[in-house]
């Protein structure tokens, strides 16, 4: 009997029709396709996180001013804005797999250019490259897992993938805070951006292997082999896909006419739901993210203000700790979101996210606020922010732009929504360190607190509920 793709992967085998399985059992290819999109998460988190320890080490060996400062912190995340726009919209043309492995070797490239760079300006030209790969990564490794397992467990498998960026952000601080004290010079910020190649290039060998989407084959009118690939996804030989339902489908629109087509009619309140509160998230996550280490310092470190190699490097040390200490809310936050996606729904987590960010940063301004005998305040607030940003914005913001969008342009608009949040990334990155300087880092925090809220609202007037949708109906 003909079936569709995702009724194949929702069904449940008549061994355990008499159990109490909410939804179908994964094969082991779904579990290696899943495994293998975690791992943009992670290095997005090691890298970017990385950065912000490495940037003492920069500042001091380079000079660098307030406007070199922020180039530096926003070169990576301007390329991921690029590479989720762009490369990310491939992945509807030329399908998923090839864009997935695909984005890894340019990784793999940039990482090593990065770390034999002679001077900021080579630098900065591969820190953009490897925004650019982990850009492309945001909207295809969602689709490569979304299209693959059942609905009813969608959003924890999702999130599950982007919990590693939560767990690269903090192996990335710790395993810099070691190497630091291991090798306490100014160049050591090298060895950040070569930790991460071998296993980059066991992630390019094991998606060599990965099915393609069935789904997006389809959506090709390439049923045989969108066949041969479900009987690899799911271990089965009796699948026999059904012909009429993807009828509309088979003419995909060029990539200029997908973008219209994400502002017109219904489309556009998804749109507008995808981007928007993005964008506003990743104004603060990121700038709470890069410059913790630089709160941190400033506000621990006994030798604060120092301007020999040794107090920046004791500086920088003490921010890595902090940060990771800080990051445990980032992992814990994201854990919840797991537990709550297909519970509470997208939407609930994510208006409360937000509110949430906005009460941590509110403690936090407490904190200084009190001086030095508040510093616990500080971090409290700052682990209380990145709980519910975690649990919130952060996390349903990817996990919505992954599934509110039809097959036929899906990566384009999950590409979008992702670029819109490193709009938001790229101006935080490269305004901070004027803004810290000229209005000072409470004013700052005020400014975080009111578009968190915004962003809770905005939430609230575009929402559309996409928790166990399913994703072939749109």
């Amino acid at each position: 009997m003909s079936k569709t793709v995702q009724a194949y992967i929702e069904e449940i085998p008549a061994w355990s029709s008499g159990t109490a399985m909410a939804s179908a059992p994964l094969s082991a290819m779904q579990w290696l396709v899943w495994s293998l999109a975690t791992a943009g998460k992670f290095f997005e988190g090691m890298i970017v996180f990385m950065g912000g320890i490495a940037l003492p080490l920069l500042t001091a060996e380079f000079g660098l001013g307030d406007a070199a400062k922020g180039a530096m912190t926003s070169a990576t995340l301007a390329g991921i804005l690029v590479g989720a726009l762009v490369l990310g919209g491939l992945a509807d043309r030329f399908g998923r797999k090839p864009v997935f492995i695909g984005e890894m070797v340019l990784l793999l490239v940039a990482l090593i250019g990065a770390s034999t760079s002679p001077g900021i300006a080579v630098l900065l030209v591969w820190l953009f490259v490897i925004g650019l790969a982990l850009g492309a990564d945001y909207p295809t490794a969602h689709l490569v897992i979304s299209e693959s397992i059942p609905a009813s467990i969608r959003g924890r498998l999702v999130l599950g993938a982007f919990s590693f960026q939560a767990i690269g952000a903090i192996a990335g601080t710790a395993i810099a805070a070691v190497v630091l004290a291991q090798k306490p010079e100014l160049s050591t910020w090298r060895l950040f951006y070569l930790l991460p190649v071998i296993p980059v290039i066991l992630v390019i060998w094991g998606r060599l292997f990965l099915p393609e989407s069935s789904h997006w084959l389809v959506s090709q009118g390439r049923h045989e082999k969108a066949e041969k690939q479900l009987r690899k996804l799911l271990n089965r030989k009796d699948i026999d896909l059904l012909r009429v339902e993807i009828a509309d489908q088979i003419s995909v629109p060029k990539r200029s006419n997908n973008f219209a087509k994400l502002f017109q009619s219904k489309q556009r309140r998804r749109t507008l739901l995808a981007s928007l509160p993005w964008f506003l998230q990743d104004l603060s996550t990121y700038g709470i993210g890069i410059f913790t280490p630089v709160i941190i310092a400033a506000a621990f470190g006994a030798k604060a203000g120092g301007v020999d190699v040794a107090s920046i490097i004791h500086d920088d040390l003490i921010g890595a700790k902090g940060t990771a200490l800080i990051d445990i809310g980032f992992l814990v936050g994201i854990s919840v979101a797991i537990y709550l996606a297909d519970r509470w729904g997208r939407i609930p987590l994510q208006i409360t996210g937000f509110i949430g960010c906005a009460a941590g940063l509110l403690v936090a301004l407490i904190g200084r606020s009190g001086g030095a005998g508040n510093l616990p305040l500080i971090v409290v607030g700052f682990v209380m922010f990145q709980f519910m940003t975690n649990l919130g914005p952060n996390s349903q913001t990817y996990l919505i732009a992954g599934e509110v969008f039809p097959t036929k342009y899906r990566g384009i608009g999950a590409g979008l929504a992702a670029a819109s949040g490193k709009v938001g990334a790229v101006l935080t990155a490269f305004c901070f360190p004027f803004l810290m300087a000229s209005i000072g880092t409470d004013r700052l925090l005020v400014l975080l607190v009111i578009t968190s809220l915004l962003g809770a609202l905005v939430t609230w007037l575009f929402r559309v509920e996409t928790k166990g949708l399913d994703l072939e109906r749109l």
